[in-house]
């Protein structure tokens, strides 16, 4: 055998090929068949058993050639337009529904009585020749550029919004304003595919039946713009007070920007972020309408921005009801939001004058006591026409129940006929030294130690000298915020600092910690932190906050570690669903020993600290333990007390801010005219009076169950007092209870009574003022109740 025919019978599989016989070579006989089997006929065998292989193998190819691919692929496209093509056939245009899905929303109290109805459909429509042709283009550039000239549908966009929808993904997606009329007047919100199949035919059909001014009458009649109102003719009213024929082009713009987001928007209650992004909107309706050639370049330059006029009450919504009701819509909505995938402008149009009933855990008699209260405590105090500054004091509270996360009392303001702005969830006033349980929890959970390696807790020794240069390993960073009135304490205990608000010694406890771990703990106990700098005077609660905010994180607390995320909505029920909230008890987001030993550090504050006057020894108190803490920012322009017991906690907040726009924060300094000079309203006044006055009237008394041996809930445990005063670091622990020539001995005139003398020493990269500069990174628009970053003045109490 060859080589060739060698190497061809191995790759066959087979033995050396015998060689061929000769003619001469004798025949094999009949008798001869199994001796015949010879090597030739075993290789012809494997040639045979080959074969299959080679057919099975050539079947698959067969299989997927690229013919019947490209067949397959047209039998679905023809599948799908045929099933389209049904689909066509079937779905008519339906009656529009937009009125009759308008109807007013029942709230009620946590027992089941009546709080208000509201809703009322407050919607006028007007033919498209009463609207300006400038301001029908504000519409187009804002939301459909390509409107005049499409079939009224955006495939591409519809393809990826059901691809989306299919994923659970939301409603990410193109829409055309034919669209977004047919969803708003023929059909419903829901995020389904059989409801976007629709709309998409509906769409085409709509596009094909009516002309284009037809139909951008119907969606600037149908779309909601917030205040309560549908239409163009509606929110004119609502934010200008004028008829929709007498819109700028500037208002008309501000109107198309709000249809993205409607409350977030409202100019009247907008963050500063919601404000900016706003203008951002504003300005690219009005770009879009030069691009169109619908507006003059040089027009456009000259136009500004049209501040709206504040809204109306709506009948039914005066006093506090407005307030329980804009939370409980914003609550409601996000949950809608999260569940079906919509966008913030859909949810509000889906909650507002939908006809739900929604029950809210708010206690009739609770919400009672609290507005008491307020006006025992403080509003019947105020006389504008005396004092200018009483216009300008504004009052926000909120009251939880730590085991539940229930919201069951809240005060938003005056009246909310008045004061649109709720004070119980504004975010734009800083919380001053509310803020520094968290710094203490932040340490006791991470485990931290001063730079002298000590760990930190209730009894570490700390330098409380006023205006002392915090130290960070060895280097000054340029921060060293005085004490209230520049007081020096000397060497003090962590639950000594913390009775008496020293700044300097928290300064120095932020930079051991970490500022970082500072703020991630701040955000684990429901802070929004979003935004915020971790630098060393967010230790002093330069930051914004509201009392709703300060209220969870209190809650968590008095909740052993276990995040408490606070909640109005007891459940909603509509005419074809109902809506379950969340659980308001989270997980355990610090460990339950450093909880209860903040606990044990605030009933210091209350016991032997700055709440003493109006809450330890306060006649109603009868023995109940109380945790808590005050804060005054620097300037006075706010005042805290957020306390609680074991069952309850609450948040009092008092707000200086001009009546007026712009509504710029001012002093509270002189309010009500009973203080003594200066008359520097301070945590530990009229705030902690609100809480007592309120918290002992609706509370039996109970003790703390706390798993900790620190604080002065409890027996310290026996330790060395300090041989030595401390370095720039804290060098030494101690009891937790206070030296006796630091207790606080004074009578309350010497409480905080004014800002300190000296501004603190620090330098430019560690000021507060390094926040953006344009406050505020807030929430994100589809995030209402987000936070404002604020130009931080240090607070001193």
């Amino acid at each position: 055998m060859g080589r060739a025919e060698e190497r061809r019978a191995r790759q066959r599989g087979g033995r050396r090929t015998a060689p061929r016989r000769s003619s001469g070579t004798p025949s094999v006989g009949a008798g001869d068949g199994a001796a015949g089997a010879t090597p030739g006929g075993r290789a012809a065998a494997r040639r045979a058993a080959a074969r299959p292989a080679k057919a099975r193998k050539s079947g698959i190819r067969a299989l997927f050639t690229w013919k019947k691919i490209l067949g397959t692929f047209f039998a679905v496209c023809l599948l799908g337009i045929g099933a389209f093509i049904v689909l066509y056939l079937m779905v008519d245009i339906p009656q529009g529904n937009a009125v009759a899905q308008r109807e007013s929303n029942v709230y009620k109290y946590s027992d089941g009585s009546v709080l208000a109805r509201a809703g009322t459909v407050n919607r006028e429509s007007v033919s498209l020749d009463q609207v300006p042709k400038d301001v029908q283009h504000c519409f187009v550039a804002a939301e459909n550029k390509t409107f005049y000239h499409d079939s009224g549908v955006d495939l591409k966009g519809t393809a990826r919004g059901l691809l989306n929808t299919l994923r659970g993904r939301g409603t990410q997606g193109g829409s055309t304003i034919t669209q977004q009329y047919v969803k708003n007047y023929y059909l419903d919100q829901n995020q389904t595919v059989t409801r976007k199949l629709k709309e998409l035919v509906i769409s085409l059909k709509v596009d094909q039946k009516y002309t284009k001014d037809q139909i951008l009458a119907g969606y600037i009649n149908t779309s909601y713009y917030g205040r309560g109102a549908y239409g163009i003719q509606a929110a004119a009213q609502a934010y200008y007070r004028v008829d929709a024929r007498k819109l700028t082009v500037e208002q008309g713009a501000y109107l198309a920007a709000l249809l993205q987001a409607p409350s977030q928007y409202d100019w009247a209650v907008a963050s500063t972020t919601g404000k900016q992004l706003v203008k951002a909107r504003w300005n690219y309706v009005l770009d879009n309408m030069v691009k169109q050639n619908w507006l003059d370049a040089g027009k456009r330059r000259t136009m500004t921005f049209p501040v709206p006029k504040d809204p109306r009450g709506t009948p039914g919504l005066e006093g506090q009801k407005g307030y329980l009701i804009d939370l409980a819509n914003k609550q409601l909505e996000q949950k809608l939001m999260k569940d079906e995938g919509i966008s913030q402008s859909q949810a509000e149009a889906e909650v507002v004058g939908r006809g739900w009933t929604i029950t809210l855990n708010i206690d009739k008699k609770k919400q009672a006591a609290l507005e008491k209260a307020v006006k025992a405590q403080l509003t019947s105090k105020l006389d504008p026409k005396r004092r200018k500054v009483d216009g300008d004091v504004q009052a926000g509270a909120v009251s939880v129940d730590p085991k539940t996360g229930k919201i069951v009392a809240l005060y938003g303001g005056q009246d909310y006929f008045k004061h649109y702005t709720s004070n119980a969830t504004r975010t734009d006033f800083q919380p001053a030294s509310t803020f520094k349980p968290v710094i203490l929890a932040a340490a006791l959970e991470s485990g931290a130690r001063t730079q002298d390696g000590l760990p930190i807790n209730a009894n570490t020794i700390y330098d409380g000298t006023s205006g002392r240069q915090v130290v960070d390993h060895g280097s000054k960073v340029g921060f060293g915020p005085p004490n209230e009135d520049d007081r020096d304490y000397g060497p003090i205990t962590v639950q000594t600092a913390m009775n008496q608000s020293v700044n300097s010694v928290f300064a120095q406890m932020g930079v051991d910690v970490g500022m970082q771990k500072v703020m991630s703990t701040a955000g684990d106990l429901g802070m929004d932190t979003k935004g915020m700098q971790a630098v060393p005077a967010q230790t002093l609660g330069s930051m914004g906050a509201s009392p709703l905010e300060m209220a969870g994180i209190y809650a968590t607390f008095d909740n052993h570690g276990k995040k408490v995320t606070p909640t109005i909505v007891a459940k909603a029920e509509g005419k074809s669903r109902s809506v379950t909230m969340a659980d308001a008890i989270g997980d355990q987001v610090i460990s339950r020993q450093a909880a209860d030993t903040v606990t044990s550090v605030l009933t210091g504050v209350v016991d032997d600290g700055t709440a003493r006057t109006s809450v330890a020894a306060n006649a109603a108190r009868d023995g109940q333990q109380v945790a808590g803490k005050t804060g005054t920012s620097d300037e006075n322009r706010s005042a805290w007390f957020t306390g609680y017991t074991p069952d309850l906690v609450t948040s009092v907040g008092l707000f200086g801010e001009q009546p007026q726009p712009p509504y710029r924060h001012v002093s509270l300094t002189g309010a009500t005219g009973l203080l003594p000079p200066p008359g520097r309203v301070n945590g530990g006044g009229y705030p902690a009076q609100i809480w007592a006055a309120y918290t002992f009237g609706v509370t039996d008394r109970a003790e703390f169950e706390l798993d900790t041996n620190q604080g002065a809930a409890v027996q310290p445990p026996a330790s060395q007092s300090p041989s030595q005063s401390p370095s720039q670091s804290p060098s030494k622990s101690a009891s937790s209870s206070p030296p006796p020539s630091k207790s606080p001995s004074q009578s309350p005139s010497k409480s905080p009574s004014q800002s300190p003398s000296n501004s603190p020493s620090q330098s430019p990269s560690q000021s507060p003022s390094r926040t953006p500069s344009g406050g505020p990174s807030i929430e994100n628009p589809l995030n209402p109740g987000g936070r404002q970053q604020l130009d931080s003045r240090q607070p001193a109490q």
